[in-house]
C-alpha cells in the first residue's frame, strides 16, 4: 500500500505569527503552520505533515494579499533563508515579537510573571550586522525561471547564503541588506577574481575545490576583518586572491586566512594565520573597548548589545560592594560592562579562547576586578568554586538557545544569590529554565529587545528576586 496523500486545505485564512516566526490558521480544530505569510492572507494549502493537534504545509495558490503586507526590500526576499519577515512593516514585527515573549513565559513557564514591558526596538531595521558568513559553491540554486527556460546553464558557481534545508545549494547574493555596504563590495569583487581566476568553488558533496567560505566582519570604528576559509593550500593561488583582496580594498584592518581540509565550514579547531594587517579589529560598546579576534564571540548587532547590556546592569542594581557572576561570559563583555559598578565579577565559558579574549579586553580598559575561568559550567560551578571565589550576591546569566543545563540551574538554587537576571536569545528555552528556579524565585520583570530585526528572532531580559 501506498503513503496516504496528504490533504489540500483550501481558503486558509491567516490569523497569526507561531513562536518560530511561522504564520498560523486554524481548520477544523487543528492549527497549519505555514511559512513567508502574514495576517490576512488567504490561502491553498498542500499539507506536507500531519500531526494529532497541527498541521504543517506550504502554498500552492494565493486568494488574497493581506493589507497588512509591504514591498520586501531585498530581491533575494524568499530564497536565501534570511529576513524572512521582510514583508512585514517593522511595527507588526515588533508586536508579534513581544507576543511570543509572552505566550512563551504563559503556555512553557506557567509561572506568574508581571505584564511585559515594550520591546525595544532597533534604530536600524537594516544593515545593523557587524558580521556575516558567505560560502562559495558550485552547485548555484536556480530560479524557476532558470529550469523551465531549459537552456544549459555552464557557470553554477555562487557566493551567498544557503537555501534553506538545502546544505549543497546556495543562492548568487548581489546585494545584502544587513551589513554595511563594504560587505557587497568585497564580496562582489572576490566572486570575480575567483571566476577570472578560475579558482574553484567548494563541492560540498564531494567535498572539493579551493573556496569554502568568507568571513567579514565590521565595526564601528570603522575597522574590516576579512577571513578567507580554504579548503586547498595552493600557496600560490592563495596569495594571488589575498594579494587582490589587500590592494582592491585597502582600508581592510585583518586579513586573514584558514586552511580547512574538514567536512564542514567550522575553524574555531582550526589555526586562522594571518595575512596581513592585525590579527583582530576592536570595537567599543558603552566607552569600552573589544578586542575581537577571528573567532570571537561577539553581539552581532552592537547598537543594540549596548541597550541590552545596559538593561541588564541597570536589572542588577549593582552598588558596587556586590559579587557578580557571570554565566556564560563569552569574550566577557558582560562581566567588563558590570564591572565599575561591582566589588568583583566573575565570569565562567566552556570555550578557553573566549576566556582569553576577556581577559585582554579587561587589560585594555583598565579592569582589575575581573577573574575569568574557563570549563564545564556544570563542573565548574560548585560549593567549591564558590568558597575559593565567594557567594555571589547577583547572578547574570545570558546562555546560548539551547538554554542552561538543569544541573546548572540546580547549582543556582543552592547560591542563595538574592537577585538573578537572565538574558537570552530564546524566550522558549527561557521560560522553561525560570520555571524551574520558580522554585525559589520570582520574576520582578521582563524587557524583550529586538537584536535581529527582519527575523522572528528576539531577546528578551527577566529579572527574577530570591521570594523567601
Amino acid at each position: 500500500m501506498g503513503r496516504k496523500k496528504k490533504p489540500l486545505l483550501e481558503n486558509v485564512e491567516i490569523t497569526g505569527i507561531g513562536s518560530e516566526g511561522k504564520a498560523l490558521g486554524r481548520v477544523d480544530d487543528k492549527v497549519v503552520f505555514v511559512p513567508m505569510l502574514v495576517p490576512g492572507d488567504i490561502v491553498d494549502v498542500q499539507v506536507k505533515r500531519k500531526r494529532k493537534n497541527y498541521m504543517e504545509g506550504y502554498v500552492v495558490k494565493q486568494h488574497k494579499y493581506s493589507d497588512m503586507r509591504q514591498e520586501p526590500t531585498c530581491s533575494h526576499f524568499g530564497v536565501c533563508g534570511g529576513c524572512k519577515w521582510q514583508h512585514l512593516p517593522y511595527d507588526n514585527q515588533l508586536q508579534f515579537k513581544q507576543q511570543q515573549v509572552h505566550d512563551n513565559f504563559a503556555r512553557i513557564g506557567k509561572f506568574e510573571f508581571p505584564e511585559i514591558s515594550p520591546i525595544i526596538g532597533s534604530d536600524n531595521e537594516y544593515f545593523y550586522r557587524n558580521k556575516l558568513e558567505y560560502t562559495f559553491s558550485n552547485s548555484r540554486w536556480l530560479s524557476d525561471e532558470e529550469i523551465k527556460s531549459g537552456e544549459e546553464i555552464s557557470n553554477r558557481n555562487a557566493l551567498g547564503f544557503h537555501i534553506p534545508g538545502m546544505f549543497d545549494r546556495v543562492v548568487d547574493v548581489e546585494k545584502c541588506y544587513l551589513q554595511e555596504d563594504i560587505t557587497n563590495r568585497i564580496r562582489n569583487r572576490v566572486r570575480e577574481y575567483a571566476l577570472k581566476a578560475g579558482l574553484e568553488f567548494y563541492d560540498s558533496r564531494e567535498h572539493k575545490g579551493f573556496l569554502r567560505t568568507m568571513v567579514v566582519r565590521t565595526v564601528a570604528t570603522g575597522e574590516v576583518m576579512v577571513i578567507m576559509n580554504l579548503a586547498g593550500d595552493d600557496e600560490g593561488k592563495r596569495n594571488k586572491l589575498l594579494t587582490f583582496i589587500r590592494d582592491e580594498f585597502p582600508e581592510i584592518t585583518s586579513l586573514m586566512y584558514v586552511i580547512n581540509k574538514k567536512k564542514n565550514d567550522t575553524f574555531n579547531d582550526l589555526d586562522v594565520k594571518l595575512f596581513e594587517g592585525r590579527d583582530h579589529i576592536i570595537d567599543t560598546l558603552g566607552g569600552l573597548k573589544f578586542r575581537i579576534g577571528p573567532k570571537s564571540f561577539f553581539q552581532t548587532n552592537t547598537a543594540q548589545a549596548e541597550k541590552l547590556y545596559s538593561l541588564a546592569k541597570g536589572f542588577a542594581e549593582l552598588t558596587g560592594k556586590e559579587i557578580v557572576y557571570d554565566l556564560y561570559t563569552g569574550t566577557g563583555t558582560i562581566a567588563n560592562y558590570v564591572a565599575g559598578k561591582s566589588k568583583k565579577v566573575i565570569g565562567l565559558e566552556y570555550v578557553p579562547e573566549a576566556i582569553e579574549d576577556a581577559k585582554v579586553n579587561s587589560d585594555i580598559n583598565g579592569i582589575n576586578n575581573t577573574t575569568f575561568v574557563s570549563g564545564d559550567m556544570k563542573e565548574i560551578l560548585n560549593e567549591f568554586f564558590m568558597a575559593e571565589h565567594g557567594h555571589p550576591d547577583v547572578i547574570i546569566t545570558d546562555p546560548p538557545r539551547a538554554g542552561m543545563h538543569e544541573d546548572v540551574i540546580n547549582t543556582i538554587l543552592r547560591t542563595g544569590t538574592k537577585r538573578i537576571v537572565y538574558v537570552s536569545c530564546n524566550p522558549a528555552t527561557q521560560a522553561r529554565d525560570i520555571a524551574l528556579l520558580a522554585e525559589k524565585y520570582s520574576v520582578e520583570a521582563v524587557q524583550p529587545v529586538d537584536m535581529f530585526p527582519q527575523t522572528h528572532h528576539v531577546e528578551a531580559v527577566a529579572v527574577l528576586r530570591r521570594s523567601d
